[in-house]
């Protein structure tokens, strides 16, 4: 587990957590709203070595960013269990790493292999807690942890 005192602290986390990321590597954000999910998500970018600006993709369920790999920003809050009103597929299984904001709501094996992050807030701050799905979540969960 991972305390973050502030956004700075989170999108460090995120940066380091993206470092580590190879294609294919697919990341669901668990949180309530405002729990930092989309600040994560700027860190990860960053360790991706995405320049643009990163939104929050509520409105548009998926943004598209290129860097050392793409990245794929999904929210699917509002496809909630119709997964099929989008294909999936080609950000699950592309060549990018796949973050996915409220991915608790799809079915565990339309994921396959994947790294949750429960963002939860504490105190002033939040905190991170890491549960992998497969063996390569295992690997990269174990390689956050490490530092």
């Amino acid at each position: 587990m991972f305390y973050s005192h502030n956004e700075d602290e989170l999108m460090a986390y995120g940066y380091r957590l993206g470092r580590k990321l190879q294609a294919g590597d697919v990341l669901v954000l668990t949180g309530n709203l405002g729990a930092g999910k989309t600040t994560l998500t700027k860190g990860i970018a960053k360790g991706l070595d995405i320049d643009q600006m990163i939104k929050s993709p509520t409105y548009t369920i998926v943004r598209e960013y290129e860097g050392r790999l793409p990245l794929y920003h999904l929210d699917v809050y509002r496809i909630g269990n119709d997964p099929d009103s989008i294909d999936l597929d080609d950000f699950l299984y592309g060549d990018g790493v796949a973050v996915i904001e409220w991915g608790e709501l799809l079915e565990e094996d339309l994921l396959g292999d994947y790294l949750e992050i429960i963002i939860t807030p504490s105190g002033d701050g939040r905190e991170i807690e890491l549960q992998s799905n497969g063996p390569r979540s295992k690997e990269l969960s174990e390689a956050i942890e490490r530092g």
